[in-house]
This record gives structure tokens, sequence and C-alpha cells, in this order.
């Protein structure tokens, strides 16, 4: 058996506008990428859910950030999912694929047969842009609310950014006959950009954590709710599209809207981690604390969370007192 062909719109994601009613978006598929993330470890199948989920909001969020930026979105609770990262890294150059990891750290005995997101519990919804040497990060954080992460992404934005923001996403596990069993997904983001300020003035609003209607009226109120409600329309095997390009999934839905399309983003699994990277980590210790991270058999080890790789050095040769490394 082998993996699904590779579709042509596969691992991409697709911006576009709906000129009529001033709303902009975009279509994510994963299909390799999302498969790199999850095959890396044996979560449970609600973990792997909130994995897949974020991995999508990620890869929808991400496309907006320039060359060479980092995005990191990371929910962290008091539930039995303690947290889920996500990092992605926008191409080093144009037309270069952006790269997408994830992993999610839980206490297993706490998992429930309940609904993923009853998984995670009181705790928080983080986004992070990293811009680059010398520019301050920029972090945003807002309470996890309603049933799914992407309803906590939502409000992020319409209480951090004060954007109307809306998400449709499906994924799962690929059966196709003959086919290795592999994961799939797919969704759409739509956001609507205002031409005045972005930012409501103090005191509108319902009084509660802002969502989409507190934050547009008149005409605008009624393209959004118009779009949303043409959005509702689709199904999850369109969203998750092996079959359904993503313009012709963008005509079905807002042909009237007319929308029109930019040019896809290509996504790819990729980690950062080097043998390099763990040395600099390391590079803090002296030589009295890396003796206390040596294993019996004298060497210092460690995993990376993300890919799994996994580095072994020997002690001499790590921490500010170390011996000259031999490859130098």
């Amino acid at each position: 058996m082998t993996l699904g062909q590779q579709i042509a719109w596969d691992d991409t994601v697709l911006p576009f506008q709906l000129d009529v009613s001033d709303i902009r978006g975009r279509v994510a598929r994963l299909d390799g990428a999302l498969n790199g993330i999850l095959k890396q470890h044996d979560y449970p199948p609600q973990v792997e859910a909130l994995v897949a989920e974020m991995a999508l909001l990620t890869a929808l969020i991400g496309q907006t950030i320039k060359l060479r930026w980092k995005l990191q979105l990371q929910v962290q609770t008091k539930g039995a999912v303690r947290m889920i990262a996500t990092d992605y890294y926008g191409p080093e150059t144009d037309g270069a694929p952006a790269r997408i990891r994830a992993y999610a750290s839980y206490d297993a005995d706490k998992l429930t047969d309940g609904a993923p997101f009853e998984q995670l519990g009181e705790g928080y919804f983080a986004i992070m842009i990293d811009q680059g040497k010398g520019m301050t990060p920029y972090q945003g954080i807002t309470p996890l609310t309603g049933e799914s992460l992407s309803a906590c992404a939502e409000s992020y934005f319409a209480q951090s950014e004060q954007l109307p923001t809306r998400f449709s996403l499906s994924f799962g596990e690929s059966l196709e006959p003959g086919v290795d069993v592999h994961w799939r997904g797919g969704g759409v983001m739509l956001q609507h950009m205002p031409k005045a300020s972005p930012f409501v003035a103090q005191g509108e609003g319902s009084g509660e954590p802002l969502v989409a209607d507190d934050l547009l009226d008149g005409g605008e109120a009624e393209n959004w709710s118009r779009v949303n409600i043409l959005l509702d329309t689709v199904e999850e095997m369109e969203l998750v599209g092996p079959s359904v390009p993503p313009n012709d999934l963008l005509l079905r839905l807002f042909h009237e809207e007319q929308p029109r399309v930019f040019d896809a983003q290509p996504v790819r699994f990729g980690c950062t981690c080097s043998e390099d990277r763990v040395r600099q980590s390391l590079s803090i210790y002296s030589s009295k604390d890396i003796e206390k991270m040596t294993t019996d058999e004298g060497r210092v080890t460690a995993d990376c969370q993300f890919c799994g790789a996994h580095y072994d050095l020997d002690p001499a040769t790590v921490g500010f007192e170390a011996e000259k490394d031999p490859r130098d």
C-alpha cells in the first residue's frame, strides 16, 4: 500500500477576496503536512483532533505573515491536554514553501471519552509573531471560550484585533481503498476588513467578550451575515477537498460575491531543530549542571517534541565550560 497520490492543491493555502462584500479569506488544504505532524507521535484520538485543528488554524492565519517571519499559536490549559504548540515559518523567499510543525503535551490518565475540546479545561489561547532579529515580538492572549479551538481563534480576532473572523474546518483520517491511512484537513477562513480604523471605540460592543456582530453595522453587517450564511452550506468533504479544487469551492459558495484569488502559498511539514541548536540551548549551563543531566551511560540526550529527532551528545562538549568541539 502507498500514500495517496499528491493532488495539485494539497498542502496549499489559497488567499481570496470577495469583491462585493469587502471580505477576504483563505482556503487551506493540508495532506502531507498534516500527516507529517501527526505521524511523529502516537496521540490518542482526542489529542490528534486538537492538534489537527490547531495546525489548520495556524496555516490559515500564517499565510499573511511576511517572508522569514515566524507565527506561533499556543494553548495552555489546566485540563488533560496541558499544551498545544504550533509554529509557522514564513517562506525564505518568494514562491518558497512555508513550514509548519506542531505538538501537544497531555496527561493520558485524565483524558475522558468526551469531545476533544472538553479535554482542555480552563486556560488561554495565544498568538505570537516574531518579526526577526532586532524587532519586538507581538503577542496576544485570550481565554479559552466556546466549544472549539476555532471559536477561540475567532474570539481572539474579535477582541484583540477588532476583526470579524470566521473559520470552518474539517479533518480526519482518509480511508481510500488500496492506500495507507493518512490524514487530510481543510478549511476556510473569512475576515471582514474595515476601510476605516480596525479598532472600535471604548465602551462600544455588548459588554461581554467581543464577537463579530459587535464590530459591524449597516451594510457591512448585512454583507458579513450573508457571506457567513453561504459558508454554512459547505460540506465537510468539500473542505477536505480530495475532489474539489479550492477555486471550484469558492465559486460554488460565493459566486455572487465575485471571488478573486491570489497566488497560493505552499506549506510543508518542517522542523528547525538541529544539534547546533541543542548545543546552544545547553550553553547556559555549567559543567556541574551538565553532570546532573548526564545519563548512566555517560551521555547528554535531548529529543525534539515536534519531529521526534534524538540527539546524543558528549557531556564534555556542552555547556559554557565545554571542551572545544572536536568538529571545529
